[in-house]
């Protein structure tokens, strides 16, 4: 008689060799969402801004369709605050690959007239017009995002198959049950879904599988000395965004990002961790979302990020 122990790997402490590892488990979760999507959808988009989580989008992507090329463009909205690096990153990417890249421009919409400048200088809010109108021009049918279970409270909320209406916006009361791994993308004309095939990472999840790939990442995301000011205890890099103001002083500090937006609402945090190993380790021992550590615009109240989903932002 077989017993219970055997089917799970024989003696204790011994795995069977079909078992899948976590991360192996969320590749595939991941790589099964990116060909449904392919499968079910037009016209789809995978955001994409030279941040790690985009970039790890980018890779199971290209797991997912190869030796194929992958079936859809890439789109990003560049604030016109993005840091140099990223942006040098994000063009390498898309020339290596040969892929297609849609830009929105924030900088348009204001030189037209269309959006204002904030008095607090950061455009990071200022996405939403510029994406949304985006996807409408194009008529994209389905648009990836980097969405993680632990990033932000109004991000956990989602499904992996998000409905937006037709003016982009999201309504958590129409959120589809998602049982047994069964994606519903079904949408009127005019809307579209947003997919999150990293609903199940966490930014631990993130690094680790980095690492276990060797996954190339712009270089701010490691420690370096950086020229920095202190604004509403973050650490921030001075730039013709509006930074350093009177008062604020710029320093030389050993800092790095753990997630990386606008330069105007992004903060670095003091580390010493220039190597994959000695980031894993950090974040291993940290009690604060990357979000919730160094994203101002996440700051400005308890419900920020929920109430430009609901506008139409990621």
């Amino acid at each position: 008689m077989t017993t219970v122990a055997e089917v799970q790997g024989g003696d204790e402490g011994t795995q069977s060799p079909y078992a899948l590892s976590h991360l192996d488990a969320l590749e595939s979760e991941a790589v099964h969402i990116f060909r449904e999507v392919a499968g079910e959808f037009e016209n789809p988009v995978l955001l994409f801004s030279g941040g790690k989580d985009s970039i790890l989008m980018l890779h199971l992507a290209l797991k997912a369709f190869t030796p194929a090329a992958v079936p859809f463009s890439l789109l990003h909205v560049d604030t016109g605050h993005n840091f140099p690096e990223v942006l040098a990153y994000r063009d390498r990417t898309v020339a290596r690959h040969h892929l297609r890249l849609h830009v929105a421009s924030v900088q348009d919409y204001i030189d037209r007239g269309v959006l204002k400048e904030r008095p607090d200088g950061t455009r990071n809010p200022l996405q939403t017009l510029p994406l949304t109108e985006k996807i409408q021009s194009e008529r994209f049918d389905a648009v990836f995002g980097g969405g993680r279970r632990d990033e932000e409270k109004a991000r956990a909320k989602e499904r992996v198959f998000s409905l937006r209406d037709e003016f982009s916006q999201w309504d958590p009361r129409r959120q589809r049950p998602e049982l047994w791994n069964l994606y519903n993308g079904r949408h009127a004309p005019g809307e579209h879904v947003r997919v999150f095939p990293l609903s199940n990472w966490t930014e631990l999840d993130v690094w680790q599988y980095i690492a276990r790939e060797g996954i190339e990442l712009p270089g701010i995301y490691y420690a370096h000395e950086r020229e920095v000011f202190s604004r509403s205890g973050m650490w921030l890099t001075a730039g013709d965004w509006g930074g350093p103001k009177d008062g604020e002083r710029v320093e030389k500090r050993l800092v790095r990002y753990r997630t990386v937006g606008d330069m105007s609402c992004t903060g670095a945090v003091d580390s010493d961790a220039d190597t994959i190993e000695k980031v894993i380790a950090e974040i291993a021992a940290s009690r604060l979302t990357e979000r919730g550590a160094t994203r101002a615009d996440d700051k400005l109240s308890e419900a920020a990020m929920e109430d430009r989903k609901r506008e139409g932002y990621f």
